[in-house]
């Protein structure tokens, strides 16, 4: 086996392993409102998301597409600078995944991955590799601008059909609503699942579909073959199932006390956007983190101010805002490093 063959499994185990742990940091973006109102089981929910996630993750390419070709240039490298690159990206990724799972803050695995390729790409321009280039322009028109619009789309979403449900069932029994919409929610947290396979399965196809390039084994204008989908699939159903109860907890309880009908809401909204962004024309890969926790800030606000927890609220928005820098930062870290220890060798 050749060195450069070696190094291309390597760098698709860790991708496999990054979509793992994107399964078990996102797991609660699907299901965190369904087990905080009870109308599913813990363990019945993760499931569910996982079942709906390997599924959701075949449903589509094209986002995929986006993040291997769209996010930095590596046509004039060879095989073994190449899959530096994407190594590194993963190695950010992965340890900012880690740093905020570990305390609990639902950022965002899509976008600590672009920030990891992105700071691969700076760290080999930094050693002067000319033939590298990132793709700002890309960036901020499928990445940075649907970064910010699509909590602001949710949050106003959420409050307005939250507020339309209010006058729709305001003379029912709140226990017959709550019974309904509990039953409501198992299929909005289906869908939310289904969405989340969607989104953010492709983005490690798209990260190991580079690999596969950078060895020859595709090029870059073939579509995403099938067995990389299946692995990316089953890595990132696994991850949910394993669960991730530290960042349920956040996005469950401690944003606002959820009921069923506003859970249901926030779910529905949440897969809406991830549908809207995946079929659109530029394929954004945007945050299910960032869409499902503005849809429950946007239905909180429906019961008053007050009621959503807001200095939670800023602790997670700061994460958002600091995913992208700091996975990049790690990434051109483990570059850098990587170039020393070869250099070494």
């Amino acid at each position: 086996m050749s060195p450069e063959i070696f190094l291309a499994i390597t760098v698709m185990a860790i991708a496999l392993a990054f979509d793992f742990t994107n399964g078990f940091h996102d797991a609660a973006n699907a299901i965190a409102t369904a087990v905080s109102t009870r109308a599913l089981r813990p363990r019945t929910a993760l499931t569910m998301a996982a079942v709906m996630n390997l599924i959701g993750a075949l449903m589509g390419t094209a986002v995929a597409e986006t993040i291997a070709t769209q996010i930095v240039n590596l046509g004039g490298l060879d095989q073994h600078e190449q899959l530096s690159i994407v190594l590194a990206a993963l190695l950010g990724a992965i340890s900012w995944n880690l740093i905020t799972w570990w305390f609990g803050l639902p950022s965002s695995s899509s976008h600590a991955l672009i920030g990891g390729l992105a700071g691969a790409g700076l760290g080999a321009v930094i050693i002067n590799w000319s033939e590298v280039s990132v793709k700002w322009a890309q960036i901020v028109e499928k990445v940075i601008i649907p970064m910010v619009a699509s909590p602001a789309v949710g949050f106003t979403l959420a409050f307005f059909l939250m507020v339309a449900v209010m006058w729709i069932f305001r003379r029912s029994s709140p226990h017959k609503v709550y019974r309904r919409f509990r039953v409501a929610q198992i299929f909005s947290s289906s869908a939310m699942a289904l969405g989340h396979g969607l989104q953010d399965a492709q983005k490690t196809m798209g990260v190991i579909f580079m690999a596969s390039v950078a060895v020859g084994w595709n090029e870059v204008g073939d579509g995403i073959p099938f067995w990389i989908k299946a692995l990316a699939a089953s890595a990132i159903s696994a991850g949910t199932y394993s669960g991730g109860w530290r960042i349920m907890r956040t996005l469950g309880r401690r944003v606002i006390e959820l009921d069923p009908a506003r859970g249901f809401v926030a779910e529905a909204v949440g897969a809406t956007v991830l549908y809207v962004a995946a079929f659109s024309p530029i394929h954004a890969p945007i945050s299910t983190t960032h869409t499902i926790t503005s849809a429950i800030m946007g239905v909180g606000a429906t019961r008053s101010l007050s009621a959503v927890r807001w200095g939670v609220a800023k602790n997670i928005v700061v994460a958002w805002l600091l995913t992208m820098p700091a996975a990049a930062l790690m990434a051109i870290v483990a570059f850098l490093s990587i170039q020393g220890i070869g250099a070494l060798f």
